[in-house]
């Protein structure tokens, strides 16, 4: 079977990242990461590529706060295609994606979100649904479009809003159901890989 090419594009500490690279590397995907790309010189995110051996890369921004300057993302497209990338997959990449990278990669670049779309927005969501007295929250895999939070739906798993929960243990759970879930969607795109059109 073929092994699916993904590139994963991160901010932060990278726990999703970690949680992919961890299946891969015991056989639980049918993936190999080509490369670990981060708009932050110093993220976490790259430091666990390099545990993992997997290429990886700094792409500086730009001055946009929310998204790539042109430049920049023409540069992202580049070196995903570079490394021969087929699914793009964002763990916590802070930066809004538009049209160079949507047309590269068509219904080919995936995000999790910590809340379950389309209620709560946002980066901080499972505040949002605590703070509104929510009973159930949860995690969101979808399609990646040219809005914050938003496009298809592929998967979601909810997350019971216990009566003592603050905000840091509803994040905990939120993230462990996150480990559990995103690797779960990859495999399904893995699954259908070299498959006819």
């Amino acid at each position: 079977m073929s092994k699916l090419p993904i590139g994963i594009l991160g901010s932060g500490k990278g726990s999703n990242c970690r949680a992919i690279l961890e299946k891969i590397r015991i056989g639980k995907l049918a993936a190999e990461a080509r490369v670990v790309i981060s708009d932050v010189l110093d993220a976490p995110i790259l430091d666990i590529a390099r545990e993992f051996s997997v290429p990886n890369a700094y792409l500086p921004p730009g001055h946009f706060r929310t998204r790539l300057e042109p430049q920049a993302e023409e540069e992202l497209v580049q070196m995903l295609r570079n490394a021969g990338v087929e699914l793009v997959v964002l763990a916590g990449f802070m930066r809004v994606l538009k049209t160079p990278m949507l047309e590269a990669f068509p219904r080919r670049i995936i995000n999790i979100h910590p809340s379950l779309l389309p209620k709560f927005t946002g980066l901080e969501a499972w505040k949002q649904a605590l703070a509104a007295g929510e009973q159930i929250t949860g995690c969101t895999v979808h399609h990646v479009d040219d809005k914050i939070d938003h496009g298809e739906i592929i998967a979601q798993r909810e997350v019971p809003i216990m009566p003592n929960d603050t905000a840091e243990s509803l994040h905990q759970r939120i993230q462990i159901a996150e480990r559990d879930l995103y690797p779960e969607v990859i495999r399904r795109f893995c699954s259908k890989y070299g498959e006819e059109p």
